[in-house]
C-alpha cells in the first residue's frame, strides 16, 4: 500500500457508521475514542466524527486533516479488516504524532477484542456463523 488515502479506505455511508456504533466495541485514551467493527473487505476503513464541541468549522476540519494524516502514515502498521470511527476528545490539543500513537495502540486492541468475540460467537452459536 502506498502512502495514499483512497475512497475505498473511508467509511462514507450512514449505514456503515450505524453498524459500527451498534456493535458497541470501543477503546479510548486521552486524545482519541475509537469505535470498531469487522468488515468483509479485508481493508481497514475509517470514518471521522468531530463534533462542534471542538470549535468552528475551520478547527474541526483541521482536526479531520490531522486524523487522516495520522491514519495515512500508520495504515501499513494497523490490522486489516476493520471499520473504525475516530472521535477526537474535546479540549485536547493533539497533533499528528499523538493521533498516530493512539491509532497504533487502540486499533490492535480492538482487533484482538473483535477476533475474540467472533471466536466466542462461533463456538456458542454455530448457526449464526454460517453464511446464507
Amino acid at each position: 500500500m502506498t502512502g495514499r488515502f483512497p475512497r475505498t479506505r473511508r467509511l462514507l455511508k450512514t449505514s456503515d457508521f450505524d453498524r459500527v456504533y451498534a456493535l458497541k466495541q470501543r477503546a479510548g485514551d486521552a486524545c482519541l475514542l475509537i469505535f470498531a467493527a469487522s468488515n468483509q473487505t479485508g481493508a481497514t476503513r475509517i470514518g471521522l466524527s468531530v463534533s462542534r464541541k471542538h470549535g468552528n468549522s475551520v478547527v474541526r476540519h483541521r482536526i479531520k486533516r490531522l486524523l487522516r494524516e495520522a491514519y495515512r502514515l500508520s495504515q501499513n502498521e494497523l490490522p486489516e479488516g476493520l471499520d473504525a470511527i475516530l472521535i477526537p476528545r474535546a479540549g485536547v490539543a493533539a497533533g499528528v504524532a499523538d493521533y498516530q500513537a493512539s491509532l497504533l495502540t487502540l486499533l490492535p486492541r480492538l482487533a484482538k477484542r473483535l477476533a475474540a468475540n467472533a471466536k466466542r460467537d462461533s463456538i456458542t452459536d454455530p448457526a449464526r456463523s454460517r453464511t446464507t
